[in-house]
């Protein structure tokens, strides 16, 4: 068994043309022997976003702090605090901070992709 506090997790962070103020750390992944799932901890600043992307596989999101909003199907949907996510495999998705406090959520992958 593994317990560690995410602040003792190094963030990497994201800065570019497609993505904006994102500090993303991996909770638990194959450092830690998880065989079959990657848990990511992503914090966006405000007016920070994600690029917007699809890839193959699903991945599930539980909104922990802040407002924000994920992209789905064209439009934008709110998202706060208890909200629970389920991205299908090749659905386009960004998501995006709209408030003035950072926008913290956990995000769940399969074994395969790249962690961070």
């Amino acid at each position: 068994m593994i317990i560690k506090h995410y602040t003792q997790i190094k963030a990497a962070r994201f800065d570019g043309d497609l993505v904006k103020g994102v500090d993303g750390r991996v909770l638990i992944g194959k450092a830690d022997g998880a065989k079959n799932f990657c848990m990511r901890m992503f914090e966006l600043a405000p007016e920070g976003f994600s690029p917007r992307h699809s890839h193959e596989w699903e991945h599930e999101i539980f909104v922990y702090s802040g407002s924000g909003a994920v992209f789905k199907d064209g439009d934008w949907v709110s998202l706060k605090p208890g909200n629970a996510v389920f991205i299908p495999g090749n659905e386009e998705h960004q998501m995006k901070n709209t408030g003035e406090m950072p926008f913290v959520f956990v995000c769940l992958i399969p074994d395969g992709p790249p962690e961070l």
